[in-house]
């Protein structure tokens, strides 16, 4: 018995042996090159421009008084065209349809202040962090002001707005307050328009937008929490399954970006001021 596993264990072995020297130095070669002609970096510099997906949301990307697209990802996703030598176009897609797209080819790239999970993660490939996603909440005035502390919102009255396709949002509404209502939009500004409009009690979103509404309507919008963020997540680019080397660029252009502190710039404008204001009111 012993002898007999012993030889099977051999000819295994032996085989696996053949099968590894069969593959020449050459033939490696020729996989490695077939797997880089059929990355989407090849794709972009062989057309000569990177195709973008975005979804509007404030201030990673927002549209400006002049038409154009302005905000922290627009600057990110234009200073990765001029590392790459080439030209930026902007393919504007709802948030909860954006990995499908990219998926059916329509772009080549997410660049969407996109928060890497597991369930994203089944269908494309991260590259490494290059900013964070935190979700925060704003509230009315008028409908909270009874509530003694954050345990009131979880009653069956109670409705929330979020973003459509703001995953985390859900989640955390789902944890915090599971007996409260939902109520999803298709962006930012009908979530917000039901809070101030007394229609919903509370908008969960990403900041720094509950900031920002606070401060521009004071009289109607508080936060609840302060500057406790509600969850922190990680926002990164997201490729289509396999396309190893664009990830590997990718990677590398963030190290460099975080080193040279152009990210840390970029994102002090953005998240931090409000001398952007201006181009989109």
């Amino acid at each position: 018995m012993r002898l007999s596993h012993t030889i099977s264990s051999l000819m295994v072995a032996l085989s696996a042996l053949c099968l590894s020297a069969s593959i020449t130095p050459a033939a490696a070669q020729g996989v490695r090159q077939q797997l880089s002609a059929e990355s989407a970096l090849e794709t972009i510099k062989k057309r000569g421009s990177m195709q973008i997906g975005v979804s509007s949301f404030i201030p990673w990307a927002m549209r400006a008084k002049s038409g154009e697209l302005v905000g922290f990802e627009i600057d990110v996703a234009k200073n990765i065209a001029e590392e790459m030598g080439v030209k930026p176009e902007f393919v504007p897609t709802p948030f909860d349809g954006i990995i499908p797209a990219l998926l059916a080819g329509k772009f080549d790239i997410i660049i969407t202040g996109i928060g890497t999970n597991l369930k994203y993660n089944l269908s494309v490939n991260f590259s490494n962090p290059y900013n964070w996603l935190g979700q925060s909440m704003v509230s009315n005035k008028k409908l909270t002001a009874n509530f003694k502390s954050t345990d009131d919102y979880n009653a069956t009255n109670v409705t929330f707005a979020i973003r459509r396709g703001n995953e985390f949002g859900k989640k955390i509404i789902g944890t915090r307050w599971p007996k409260a209502q939902v109520l999803q939009f298709d962006d930012d500004a009908q979530a917000v328009q039901d809070v101030i409009n007394g229609k919903a009690y509370a908008f969960v979103t990403s900041e720094p937008k509950p900031t920002n509404y606070a401060l521009d309507y004071p009289e109607v919008l508080y936060k609840p929490f302060g500057d406790e963020l509600l969850m922190r997540s990680a926002a990164a680019f997201a490729v289509r399954k396999g396309d190893y080397d664009m990830v590997n660029w990718l990677n590398n252009w963030i190290i460099l970006r975080t080193e040279d502190g152009w990210l840390l710039d970029r994102h002090k404008y953005w998240f931090k001021g409000r001398e952007w204001k201006s181009q989109v009111d």
